[in-house]
């Protein structure tokens, strides 16, 4: 399916018009949005829904599924993106209500920033923290003209390197945040062997992470082959519940986060994790995951962009887990 998306009315009591895209149609009212398809309707906190939304556009539609809630989200084809609603939630199979519609990626990703663009307000921003940022509801204000998307930085090789991404700093415009602001920044010396001048390279990846105007938001900070460390601040919840294609390694540099993990078919429970600074885990490529920090902490995610890996997991031809003990 490849039709665009459709503005449908506009509410003259709160002032924000309504989309249809496929067979779903957007709506949103002071404190909600409201998805409808021709078999059912789901209602979502705005402010979860806006903070899901504008990430979705931001991460490329990440790797596989991206959940706004239990019932409705996105799943990433590369290329194609999946809008389901209802798709992965037993009650609604059960009930025969479920949808499931695909489209052109580039599709989505516009349609996407239509609604999000007419949906927030300027002082709200919901990639900051809920502390950092004002609120979404209500009726409609003067729209935002700043940028919807920023801070997906993403390194060639290495942040810092001469002609690569630069690491952030008061120049560029980052202030440390005030979580991290105790915390001390020592650049690292680097000492070179006769010879071997200018082959070296380090940063204080603390000091970039500090530095972060955004959270849940990755940014790229080492790149080798297909393998990508991203690094990101965490404060609140993550706005998405995050369904794997493939393994993601994740290591904890400070504080602690809660991380709740079900099936990624059912929704069903399967573990609790709670990681603190120091710890190491994998979520498999068969879970759905979520995250809570209690306080801002800094986490890195070490992911493997090896073009149709999602197949091999998908085909059985991988373990969904990367380690077996005993």
């Amino acid at each position: 399916m490849d039709a665009g998306i459709e503005k449908i009315g506009t509410d003259p009591d709160t002032g924000y018009t309504s989309f249809r895209l496929g067979s779903f149609t957007f709506r949103r009212d002071e404190y909600f949005a409201h998805i409808t398809w021709p078999r059912g309707s789901h209602i979502i906190e705005i402010d979860r829904f806006l903070r899901a939304m504008v990430r979705d556009i931001g991460w490329g539609f990440f790797y596989g599924w991206i959940f706004f809630d239990d019932i409705f989200g996105t799943t990433n084809h590369y290329g194609t993106v999946d809008i389901f609603a209802g798709s992965y939630d037993r009650g609604c199979k059960e009930a025969g209500i479920d949808l499931l519609e695909t489209f052109p990626a580039e599709t989505v990703a516009h349609a996407f920033e239509t609604i999000s663009r007419d949906w927030i307000s300027e002082g709200y921003d919901p990639l900051n923290a809920p502390l950092e940022t004002g609120s979404p509801m209500g009726p409609k204000g003067k729209e935002r003209t700043d940028p919807l998307l920023r801070a997906f930085i993403a390194a060639d090789r290495m942040l810092g390197l001469e002609g690569d991404k630069s690491v952030r700093s008061d120049a560029t415009g980052h202030p440390i945040n005030r979580a991290f602001a105790d915390m001390n920044f020592d650049a690292p010396e680097i000492v070179c062997e006769p010879g071997f001048e200018g082959q070296l390279h380090a940063i204080n990846l603390f000091e970039h992470i500090a530095r972060s105007d955004v959270t849940w938001n990755p940014s790229i900070s080492a790149v080798t082959r297909a393998n990508i460390c991203c690094v990101t601040s965490e404060e609140h919840m993550l706005p998405v519940i995050h369904g794997n294609d493939r393994n993601e390694w994740f290591i904890q540099l400070s504080d602690e986060i809660h991380w709740n993990i079900a099936d990624k078919n059912t929704g069903a429970p399967r573990g609790r994790v709670v990681m603190k600074a120091g710890d190491v885990c994998a979520m498999p490529a068969d879970i759905r995951h979520q995250g809570f920090s209690p306080k801002r902490s800094m986490l890195m995610v070490l992911e493997n962009g090896t073009p149709g890996l999602e197949t091999r997991y998908a085909s059985g031809d991988l373990k969904p887990y990367p380690v077996d003990f005993g």
